[in-house]
């Protein structure tokens, strides 16, 4: 699709207590001048009020669903306006708003129907286990979709709103960024990956490489019996 502009695209940002991180994001998102959509997944801290001060709309849900629950609710919500294309991005300044006419170029230039980011050319400060569990997951997506995905666990991405009216989503948490992989290619939507950089600030991570595998193929067994 070529003509993609700035008002045809809306990001949408999943967010959970992220108060301090979401104006600073906002500003910069500002400065692009694409609109953007806030899905604050029960907050407890002011995370919405922060977002809506910054000029976000937002979607506020009282209780905690997943990441994946949030797009699935800013997915309706975007499919019910105008836009031609939707960007996701996640609220804790991992993903550089700088880099949004990366993936607006990839749309325009037609390389695929979704957009993914690419942080493994240059990992930097990934941490190892993130590392080696992003590249065991993104193995068995490319096997299973027939494409090279090199980073399939980067939430920063692109979709096309035609491929967006036609996927069905089910899961409710991290699946979901696969199953949004795996719905686009089993479509015939080419996946198209760009390189971008990620900035990790330390701190805890929600990752947990025994736990998070097991959740991740078992959902690729669901997924495929649910498909036969």
């Amino acid at each position: 699709m070529a003509g993609l502009e700035k008002k045809d695209i809306c990001v949408l940002i999943p967010a959970f207590n992220e108060e301090k991180n979401i104006g600073p994001l906002m500003a910069r998102l500002r400065a692009f001048g694409a609109d953007t959509l806030v899905i604050d997944d029960g907050s407890t801290d002011r995370t919405a009020e922060e977002a809506r001060r910054s000029g976000a709309e937002v979607l506020r849900f009282e209780r905690n669903g997943g990441k994946g629950a949030s797009l699935r609710r800013g997915f309706d919500w975007f499919l019910g306006r105008s836009y031609k294309a939707a960007v996701m991005m996640d609220a804790d300044g991992q993903h550089d708003p700088d880099e949004l006419g990366i993936f607006l170029a990839a749309l325009n230039e037609g390389r695929g129907g979704l957009i993914v980011g690419n942080r493994m050319g240059s990992p930097g400060e990934m941490p190892f286990s993130r590392r080696a569990v992003n590249r065991l997951m993104s193995l068995a997506l490319s096997v299973l979709t027939r494409q090279g995905i090199p980073d399939s666990q980067c939430g920063y991405r692109a979709i096309l709103r035609e491929a967006l009216e036609k996927i069905n989503l089910r899961a409710d948490r991290f699946e979901t960024e696969s199953e949004i992989l795996l719905e686009a290619s089993r479509l015939g939507y080419k996946i198209f990956s760009v390189p971008v950089r990620s900035v990790y600030r330390g701190g805890p991570s929600n990752i947990r490489p025994f736990r998070d595998t097991l959740r991740f193929f078992r959902f690729l067994a669901v997924y495929s019996l649910n498909r036969l």
